[in-house]
């Protein structure tokens, strides 16, 4: 079997360019079968997300729902809270103000070490 990886179709993505993108969490690499894969959810349990506004994915260029590392890991959250018993709505308000909390803080965090220096 050949082990070469195949060419580059795409002149324009240098690999720097390549790279940046598996460090970026909001970069949309993941299809919703993926995505599904990795939260052990249904693709209906991802679509609910985006109905209740928790998650909205991009669309590639032929329509497919695209997710990124940090849609999934809210959807994630969402569905600890949903395993617990918690109604899929009030889940994933919860996973929204935590979010909110957890930018503020870093926000808060940032600010302090800026006054310090």
């Amino acid at each position: 079997m050949d082990q070469t990886p195949p060419a580059r179709s795409d002149p324009t993505l240098a690999p720097s360019k390549a790279n940046d993108r598996f460090d970026d969490e909001d970069y949309p690499g993941y299809s919703m079968g993926a995505a599904a894969e990795m939260l052990g959810v249904t693709a209906a349990f991802l679509r609910a997300l985006g109905a209740a506004k928790l998650i909205e994915p991009q669309r590639s260029s032929g329509g497919h729902r695209r997710y990124s590392r940090y849609q999934l890991r809210l959807a994630a959250r969402a569905r600890e809270l949903v395993d617990q018993g918690t109604a899929l709505e009030a889940a994933c308000r919860i996973v929204i103000l935590e979010d909110q909390l957890a930018e503020a803080l870093r926000m808060n965090r940032a600010r302090e070490r800026s006054d310090e220096g």
